[in-house]
């Protein structure tokens, strides 16, 4: 195994157990599920790093581990759909090298867009898993489908913000984060 391989795969291992530790600090609780909490910034910041694969993985990984601790589920599909499928979402934020863009304000614009790709995805989970499981919840009279928007963007669209403001932060302070400096001796 190459050195480059193992420490894309330490990297991705020190992600997912930092998104497990963050996605237990909540800022806030949703009813039936969701919460406001760090869990995107190791993932995102992973794929952003290291690309698509890594990012992926990384965040199916972080879904599958939840799963065990105490992720409740209603099928095994939405089970599926809400944990690993939702996560590894998120790694879509790797589908754009930001270290390949020159300009800082063309890498924060790119950094948000694929950040909104990878929320995109993990809301499209979570979405049908809200419609198609979740829609009895619905006030008396409120389509399953609205419903079902209006409580999924309630927590992923200040987790997104917040993720984005910190990987910003990160790529300003901090860009050796972002953007790996290749090794010359490997």
């Amino acid at each position: 195994m190459s050195r480059q391989r193992l420490l894309i795969l330490l990297e991705m291992a020190m992600m997912t157990a930092l998104a497990l530790v963050f996605s237990e600090i909540k800022v806030f609780q949703m009813p039936q599920g969701g919460s406001v909490s760090l869990v995107m910034v190791p993932i995102a910041l992973l794929a952003v790093r290291r690309g698509l694969l890594p990012g992926v993985t990384c965040g199916i990984l972080v879904g599958v581990l939840q799963t065990f601790f105490g992720s409740g589920y209603v099928h095994p599909v939405q089970l599926l759909l809400d944990y690993p499928v939702a996560f590894g979402a998120l790694g879509l934020a790797g589908l754009v090298r930001l270290s390949a863009i020159e300009k800082r304000t063309n890498k924060v614009t790119a950094l948000w867009s694929v950040l909104f790709v990878g929320v995109i995805g993990r809301f499209v989970c979570h979405f049908l898993s809200g419609v198609i499981w979740f829609g009895e919840y619905a006030p008396e009279g409120m389509p399953a489908a609205l419903y079902s928007f209006v409580y999924n963007i309630t927590y992923l669209l200040p987790e997104m913000i917040i993720t984005g403001i910190v990987l910003t932060v990160v790529m300003s302070s901090a860009p050796q984060l972002l953007f790996p400096v290749r090794n010359r001796l490997a």
